[in-house]
């Protein structure tokens, strides 16, 4: 039995293995992790083929953040070409748990191990930008890292000016051209910044701050898949209202508003 920590890859290979045999589907085409709040979007998508926890397989931890379901879905998607099979993640690994890199990145890794040439990642998010409202989905054009913590070990120098694929970009504003696109800066947490801090970010060009996504982008893009990241403005950064940060408030905005980005991935999605 391979072990995560010692040997990621080929765990998250053997992770690949375990989902094609419990949704009887050899391959995968499009992955998605949903973020805080996001279940709703993935509801969108339809009725699942098949639904699991995700300790059900080789590698995941049990979920420990509320809001992180730990279930695994795969949907069958109908798109001009035929069939997509999609796998979407309920749920994720932070950094700030302590558990290490590898747990956080081991869904993108397992995803395409399995298959999938585009890995769509989710968040929710605070509003840097005070052009941002509360319940605004925005596209990550690219990122600033402030945990200097990479998911690429040794020297595997990868290029990441296209991280954020612009192909995948466009398409998705062809469906909805209203959509903003903005820097994520990846924020190590638990705490939430501080309004200096936020200041600090804003001017190095920083529209939108989380907890997540920066590394599993880089380590599904090392791998070949194509990445589209997508934030939800779930509240105001730190200091940019005077209000105080609450994470059940995070968790609540984004369910309000993830439905309609559900509907949208399941227009864009059979596309890719």
């Amino acid at each position: 039995m391979t072990d995560l920590y010692s040997d990621p890859l080929a765990t998250a290979v053997s992770a690949a293995a375990s989902i094609a045999t419990l949704t009887g589907k050899p391959a995968h085409h499009v992955a998605l992790v949903m973020g805080s709040g996001w279940i709703s979007a993935a509801d969108a998508l339809g009725q699942p083929t098949h639904e699991f926890p995700a300790t059900d397989v080789p590698g995941f931890l049990p979920p420990t953040v509320q809001g992180h379901g730990g279930v695994i879905r795969s949907y069958d998607l109908q798109g001009p070409n035929g069939t997509i099979h999609a796998l979407v993640f309920l749920g994720r690994t932070h950094l700030y748990e302590g558990k290490g890199i590898e747990p956080v990145v081991h869904g993108v890794r397992t995803a395409v191990k399995a298959g999938c040439a585009v890995v769509v990642l989710t968040n929710a998010c605070g509003g840097i930008n005070r052009d941002y409202h509360v319940g605004q989905p925005v596209l990550i054009r690219d990122h600033i890292s402030m945990t200097a913590v990479s998911p690429l070990i040794g020297a595997d120098f990868v290029d990441l000016t296209d991280l954020y694929s612009k192909r995948i970009r466009e398409l998705v504003k062809q469906e909805d051209p209203s959509l903003a696109e903005g820097v994520y800066v990846h924020w190590r947490g638990p705490a939430y910044e501080t309004p200096a801090e936020i200041n600090m970010l804003r001017t190095v060009g920083a529209d939108l701050v989380g907890m997540s996504t920066v590394p599993e982008a880089i380590a599904a893009h090392a791998l070949g898949a194509e990445v589209l990241g997508i934030s939800l403005v779930t509240n105001a950064a730190a200091g940019v209202t005077g209000e105080k940060l609450n994470h059940e408030e995070v968790i609540a905005a984004g369910k309000a508003a993830a439905g309609r980005m559900g509907e949208l991935l399941g227009k864009v999605l059979p596309q890719l």
